[in-house]
């Protein structure tokens, strides 16, 4: 029973950081724009799809997700400038609109560009599974975990370490106080989405070797990130890493405790949770007010 469990909680939390970088993007693009983003699911698509079919040409694996990172941040930064941009001061119900509708093309130029089968990166540190008391724990888990911890200390560092991070909070405590004072908002709202993007890529090359990936993956994935981001708190960086690893864990054990039939449900369910019982998350604030 023992080694079950621990099985499950490292299956947990390796799905879990794939969630919880998910969430970091939502979170990114929130407090820098009050947009929440359903195609960032789209971003992790596009990190492992470009790094599949690079490294299927030839391409080697550090070049290629590079190459798919920098394609992720391009995607990101043609949809701020093309689609969130021109809608400023638009609704909140508009902009999710208009980034469902960006998530639907999307897919579909994936679809066109790539092909509809599923694929699979080969494991960074090989396949030779790592036993631990009993459970057999994948290599590429370390790889999962350890750049979802990268990501959160590097993210949490340019925040509170630098200029242009401090520029990055200031727009989203007062985006109008922070053009008062000489903040490029349009800038750190286009670096936002460049960040969010590669965060997301970045996720989708490391959770390849593990799950595949498909041009249609990113639904799913943002919308577990995204119930991941309410958990925690929609705009806590924290939240989102604390919610991703809690929405991880819910799956793993209701998939081996339950059926894993219901797993994707656990999304919802929490998502149902949180609207009713504690809408600001575990780690938001009770009200915010934008002025």
């Amino acid at each position: 029973m023992t080694a079950e469990l621990l099985q499950f909680l490292v299956s947990g939390l390796t799905v879990g950081a794939v969630y919880a970088l998910v969430a970091l993007g939502f979170t990114l693009i929130y407090n820098a724009s009050d947009v929440v983003n359903f195609a960032q699911g789209e971003f992790v698509m596009l990190g492992g799809m470009v790094t599949v079919f690079a490294v299927a040409a030839g391409v080697p694996l550090p070049l290629a997700a590079a190459l798919a990172i920098l394609a992720a941040v391009a995607v990101g930064l043609t949809l701020h400038r093309l689609a969130i941009e021109p809608a400023r001061g638009a609704s909140a119900v508009t902009l999710i609109i208009i980034t469902i509708g960006a998530s639907i093309f999307l897919r579909g130029v994936a679809q066109i560009v790539f092909d509809k089968r599923f694929h699979q990166l080969p494991a960074f540190s090989g396949n030779d599974p790592i036993m631990l008391a009993g459970a057999a724990i994948l290599p590429q888990s370390f790889w999962v975990l350890g750049g979802a911890v990268a990501v959160f200390v590097a993210l949490f560092l340019f925040l509170e370490r630098t200029l242009l991070g401090k520029a990055v909070l200031a727009t989203a405590a007062n985006r109008l106080a922070a053009r008062l004072v000489g903040v490029d908002t349009s800038f750190v709202l286009a670096l936002s989405f460049g960040l969010s993007a590669a965060i997301g890529a970045l996720a989708g090359i490391l959770i390849t070797p593990i799950t595949l990936t498909s041009f249609d993956v990113g639904t799913l994935l943002a919308l577990k990130g995204f119930a991941a981001a309410m958990l925690g708190g929609m705009g806590s960086p924290l939240g989102a890493v604390i919610g991703g690893l809690i929405l991880g864990l819910l799956e793993s054990f209701a998939a081996g405790t339950i059926s894993s039939a219901y797993k994707d449900a656990v999304a919802f369910l929490v998502i149902l949770a949180v609207l009713f019982a504690m809408p600001q998350g575990l780690f938001g604030r009770r009200s915010v007010e934008r002025v």
